[in-house]
C-alpha cells in the first residue's frame, strides 16, 4: 500500500474500522479551525524530544506508545496523517512510527494538506470519542536510521548520494562534504499544496543523481524536513534510503567538517 494517499482515499475510509486519522497541528488549530471528521489530535510537539529519545529528536520507545495509544491507535491500524503545511509535520509522525516498529504497509500521508482537504471536502469541530489503546512501540535496530559514521562513510562512496533538504541559503552556510541540495519544498505543488507528479519528481531527482541505484542518504538540521523527502522517495519506491536522524544539530556538535559555498 503506498505511503501516499489521495483526499478521496482518506474520504471513502473516514469511518471505516482500523483507519486512524492523525491530525498533527497544534491543538488550537485542530479545535478552532476545524479538522477531518474522526481525526485525532496528536501536536507534533508532543511527539519530539531533545534528549529523551534513542537519537536526534525521537521521543522515545515508552513515551510514544503512551501518546498514541491516549490517541487510540493500535499498531495494527493504518495510520494516515495530515497538517496544514504540506505535509512535513505530518511526515514526520509517520517515520517515528515507522522507527518504532509500525509496518510501513499501514503508515499513510494525506497528499495535500488541510488546506487543500477543505476546499473540496467535509470539515468537523467536533473531537472524536476514542477509546485508549494499547500501542505497541519499539526502537527499530535494523530500521532506515543511521548514524553519524555511516553518513560520513558515504561521502565517498560512489554507490551512496547524500541528500540536505534545507534551503539553499543554509546549504550555502554550511553542509556535509558531497552532499547534493534538494529542498524538500522543491517536490511540492503550490496549486494542490501535495507532490508533484511522479512525472515532475523523478525528473527533478534525476537532475540532481538522486536516483534509486544508489543508497540515498537523507539529512536537514533536525530530521523535519528529511521525513517529508522520505516518504516521497518511498512513494517513487525507493529502497535503500538512510534516514539521518541526529542530521546536521549532531554533525556539527561532533566538530565533524562541513563544506561552504
Amino acid at each position: 500500500m503506498d505511503m501516499l494517499v489521495d483526499p478521496e482515499w482518506v474520504a471513502e475510509r473516514l469511518d471505516e474500522e482500523g483507519v486512524r486519522v492523525v491530525d498533527v497541528r497544534e491543538a488550537w488549530e485542530y479545535d478552532g479551525i476545524g479538522h477531518l471528521p474522526g481525526a485525532v489530535s496528536v501536536p507534533f510537539d508532543a511527539f519530539r524530544s531533545a534528549d529523551e529519545g534513542e537519537a536526534g529528536m525521537l521521543p522515545g520507545a515508552a513515551a510514544f506508545a503512551d501518546l498514541m495509544g491516549e490517541a487510540g491507535v493500535r499498531r495494527e491500524d493504518h495510520v494516515v496523517a495530515y497538517d496544514d503545511t504540506h505535509g512535513v509535520f505530518a511526515a514526520r509522525l509517520l517515520v517515528t512510527c515507522e522507527l518504532y516498529g509500525h509496518p510501513r504497509e499501514k503508515l499513510h500521508l494525506l497528499n495535500g494538506d488541510y488546506s487543500a482537504w477543505s476546499r473540496e471536502q467535509e470539515v468537523s469541530r467536533e473531537a472524536p470519542e476514542v477509546a485508549e489503546a494499547n500501542y505497541d512501540a519499539a526502537f527499530v535496530e535494523d530500521g532506515p536510521l543511521v548514524g553519524i559514521d555511516v553518513v560520513a562513510a558515504a561521502i565517498d562512496d560512489p554507490d551512496a548520494v547524500i541528500v540536505d533538504t534545507r534551503e539553499e541559503g543554509e546549504f550555502d552556510a554550511g553542509h556535509i562534504p558531497s552532499a547534493v541540495r534538494l529542498d524538500w519544498l522543491e517536490l511540492v505543488d503550490e496549486a494542490s499544496r501535495g507532490l508533484k507528479s511522479d512525472d515532475e519528481l523523478r525528473a527533478l531527482l534525476e537532475e540532481r543523481g538522486v536516483v534509486p541505484e544508489k543508497r540515498v542518504v537523507l539529512y536537514c538540521n533536525t530530521a523535519r524536513r528529511i521525513s517529508h523527502t522520505y516518504v516521497a522517495l518511498r512513494h517513487l519506491g525507493y529502497e535503500d534510503l538512510a534516514f539521518y536522524e541526529g542530521s546536521l544539530t549532531e554533525w556539527e556538535r561532533e566538530g565533524r567538517d562541513l563544506v561552504t559555498e
